[in-house]
């Protein structure tokens, strides 16, 4: 095994903090991987890694080791795809909003795979924060805005949104017609997987953003829970017009101050900042980007 293979074991130990992840990752041998980092330490004199019954963790050796290991990948992966026309090929580890996953991107799948046959995706679906180093993940795709400065991020699209609510609910409330009016209304609220507080309804007033916090006798943290919420009538709420298209057309949601709508929701490809941009997660990406802008009524930007 050559010190390019060598650097790439190392760095998936030292990301997944288990030499049983990485093996698993890099599909070789568990044996293999621990007698490889013995070969790689006695080579150059000094301990990469702690290890403990629990996890793995950097030396500081191992720590400017690992740093020069990833630009050198980096540069590497860079190098050899310049000088060969290679399609992608590995396992990619991507995680994926669930509705967008499910609306957007699952159904488009085969077209991708079939475009990149040396790609093996693994999926996971999720809305919360992870860590992408240490859960080994290449990339996520997120809706909203997002401030982990940790993170470089891709945007593939601007989702539009509607302020909904259910016709019962704007029987018993009335509708409202500006924004004054909203005083009397209550909200179901959205709370944050990144903040853990609930999220502000917004409006668009003469091209600026406005927030409103009503009040709200439920709060949830799932799409489907909030969008449920709003069609058993407990308050307004504020989401992609894609994810209500089917309460639209069937009457038990209605757009209320359409006049004053949602800013776009913007839909981010994110990976690590310490690592260069992958083949595997460019091409991911871009077809991202391309099944959305092929999508009917969404702003790309």
């Amino acid at each position: 095994m050559d010190r390019f293979q060598e650097m790439q074991v190392f760095v998936r130990i030292a990301e997944r903090q288990s030499f049983t992840r990485a093996a698993d990752d890099l599909q070789i041998p568990r044996a293999t991987v621990t007698n490889l980092m013995k070969r790689m330490e006695q080579r150059l004199g000094a301990r990469l890694l702690e290890r403990t019954t629990r996890t793995v963790r950097l030396t500081h050796d191992g720590e400017a080791y690992y740093r020069r290991c990833v630009r050198l990948l980096a540069d590497m992966e860079e190098a050899e795809g310049s000088f060969r026309d290679a399609a992608p090929k590995g396992l990619l580890r991507v995680n994926l909003q669930g509705t967008l996953a499910r609306h957007f991107i699952v159904p488009a799948l085969p077209a991708f795979l079939a475009r990149y046959p040396g790609i093996e995706l693994h999926i996971g679906e999720d809305d919360r924060l992870v860590d992408l180093v240490r859960e080994g993940i290449d990339c996520v795709l997120r809706a909203g805005n997002l401030q982990d400065s940790s993170m470089v991020g891709r945007r593939v699209a601007r989702l539009e949104q509607v302020t909904v609510a259910s016709p019962a609910y704007l029987e018993t409330h009335g509708t409202p017609g500006d924004l004054a009016a909203l005083a009397t209304h209550r909200a179901v609220n959205y709370i944050s997987s990144a903040t853990g507080n609930a999220l502000p309804l917004e409006f668009t007033v003469d091209e600026r953003v406005v927030d409103i916090n009503l009040h709200a006798v439920v709060s949830v943290t799932g799409t489907d829970l909030y969008t449920g919420s709003a069609v058993a009538g407990l308050g307004l709420v504020q989401v992609p017009r894609y994810r209500v298209q089917h309460e639209l057309a069937a009457g038990s949601l209605v757009i209320v101050l359409p006049k004053f709508p949602p800013p776009p929701m913007p839909v981010t490809v994110l990976y690590p900042q310490s690592r260069q941009l992958s083949s595997r997660v460019r091409v991911f990406a871009q077809w991202l980007r391309e099944i959305f802008d092929a999508a009917g009524g969404l702003k790309i930007g």
